[in-house]
């Protein structure tokens, strides 16, 4: 999903290049550092907030977690 995100995100963000050029100060509008930084920051987030949650729930006996449902 974070990657459908990001996607979608960068496809929006090239369109809306054209609108927001005359706000944006000392960087250009298709600027490549911050197309390549930002989705590598967010998947990075991504994959750090589904970790956790992997890792605990790696932890818990499948039979245990079979039973309580």
């Amino acid at each position: 999903m974070a990657g459908a995100g990001v996607v979608l995100g960068m496809i929006a963000a090239m369109a809306a290049t054209r609108l927001m050029s005359s706000l944006l100060f000392g960087v250009q509008a298709r600027d490549p550092m911050v197309f390549a930084v930002a989705p590598a920051i967010l998947i990075a987030l991504a994959m750090l907030a589904s970790y956790i949650p992997a890792r605990r729930a790696s932890r818990v006996d499948p039979l245990v977690a079979l039973r309580m449902e």
